[in-house]
């Protein structure tokens, strides 16, 4: 069911000669960009009008409004499933105790006597939350892009989700009672490139956002790419992936369902085994099929994702090899599940969350171990991060020197500055000491 990649002995290169032996999805976001452009320029030049027409293309369902009326929220939560609330109050809890340890404090350095520089954190005015309703609907996404905004201290916080025809036009109702038990009022039925139009752009009902985050399909990256220097972007997220880097000691049936988990989001899923052990890839890849066969979204999602040319099981002479693997990878979930898995984790340089041990799968992250599951992907945990509180927050320089400490370093300012020759950079110290430059000690 998938393929093998065998980079033992002599076949396991260096550098970018290993990463392109690596599985990887096509993912050509360049491609999509041109399509996106007309018709976020519609929504540009249309405003809720285009959001309306969208919505009837691309979900089949005609619109009265694009936003959501506040009552729609209040009964989505009313008569939300109350194991489906339990469940999402314990997702809120825990990923408010790890987003609120993340908040950061102003700091003053004291650099000379008599100058300062402090660093205060101050945070976005306004985002733009996206919470996809594709193939699934993801309630958990609202809580990993509400939760860190709130914590941040976002004062104006806004979320899209498509429009879903079997409810009316409005988002999936869980969707509603996610944004109703987090406080968030203010939510569109706008999908894909509408929607970061929308909050890119601005229309009449929706004031533009200064940032735009979540997760989304091909669409969602290229608009965030196109909006790119306009607005805030988290990240152009690909479609999804998992690592697994294990030995002999991993159990075949916790990682064939780990993998298979991450299958099950859409057909371009990525799904990778690193090992060391043949015995244990033969073991995964004989468990496949009857955990594939008992489960649901086999021919439209699993199958094609587990056969694809993104997912493997990679051959690697030992854990060492494995480390170099995984970190040419840079895996959006990266499991370790091999003898003294922490000890093993801690040498991982590249991955957007790293689970370690038989007892934390990526399924706990997704949902309710406190971490974000909003990750890099694509082979871009090597450059960047997932969402946090830091996302949502600017860090701002305060300069504050006196007379006598500016003193002190303008003569270095001055040579500096005639140094990339920009004298009038030198001009505006010197104005300050009757064009005389004290000489600094």
């Amino acid at each position: 069911m998938i393929s093998r990649i065998d980079l033992r002995g002599d076949a396991l290169p260096e550098g970018p000669a290993l990463r392109d032996l690596l599985p990887r999805a096509d993912f050509d976001v360049q491609a999509a960009l041109e399509k996106v452009r007309p018709i976020c320029e519609d929504v540009h030049h249309r405003g809720d009008a285009a959001l309306i027409d969208a919505a009837e293309r691309f979900d089949g369902v005609r619109l009265d409004q694009v936003r959501v009326p506040a009552a729609a929220l209040t009964r989505a939560l009313e008569e939300l499933d109350p194991a489906v609330r339990a469940a999402l109050e314990e997702s809120v809890r825990r990923a408010r105790t790890v987003h609120r340890a993340q908040r950061r404090s102003t700091h003053t350095a004291q650099v000379v006597p008599g100058g300062t520089v402090t660093e205060k954190w101050v945070p976005v005015e306004r985002v733009g939350l996206y919470a996809p309703g594709g193939r699934s609907v993801y309630p958990s996404s609202v809580i990993m892009n509400v939760v860190p905004a709130q914590e941040a201290g976002v004062a104006s916080i806004a979320l899209a989700s498509p429009a879903q025809a079997d409810f009316g036009g409005l988002p999936h109702p869980t969707i509603l009672a996610a944004c109703a038990l987090l406080g968030v009022d203010e939510v569109y039925a706008a999908g894909g490139a509408t929607a970061v139009a929308m909050f890119a752009y601005g229309t009449e009902s929706c004031a533009p956002a200064n940032m735009v985050t979540g997760p989304g399909n091909i669409w969602v990256a290229a608009a965030k790419r196109y909006f790119t220097g306009k607005i805030g972007i988290d990240a152009e997220a690909g479609p999804t992936e998992i690592a697994v880097l294990a030995d002999d000691t991993a159990d075949p049936v916790h990682v064939a369902a780990d993998l298979i988990s991450q299958a099950e989001h859409d057909p371009l899923a990525a799904a990778v085994l690193v090992t060391d052990s043949v015995a244990l890839a033969d073991a995964v890849d004989k468990e496949l099929e009857p955990q594939v066969a008992a489960t649901r979204h086999v021919d439209d999602r699993i199958v094609p994702a587990l056969t694809g040319r993104q997912s493997a099981i990679v051959l690697v002479d030992g854990i060492d090899e494995g480390l170099r693997v995984v970190d040419a990878y840079g895996a959006e979930h990266l499991e370790i599940q091999t003898a003294d898995a922490a000890a093993v984790a801690d040498r991982v340089r590249n991955a957007g969350a790293i689970f370690i041990g038989p007892w934390a799968p990526v399924s706990l992250g997704d949902y309710a171990a406190g971490s974000n599951h909003v990750l890099p992907t694509g082979g871009c945990a090597c450059h960047s991060s997932g969402l946090s509180v830091q996302s949502f927050l600017r860090g701002i320089h305060i300069v504050d020197y006196t007379r006598e400490a500016l003193a002190d370093v303008a003569h270095h300012v001055v040579t500096l500055a005639e140094a990339e020759d920009l004298p009038a950079h030198g001009a505006a110290i010197k104005a300050r000491f009757d064009w005389k430059v004290p000489q600094g000690t």
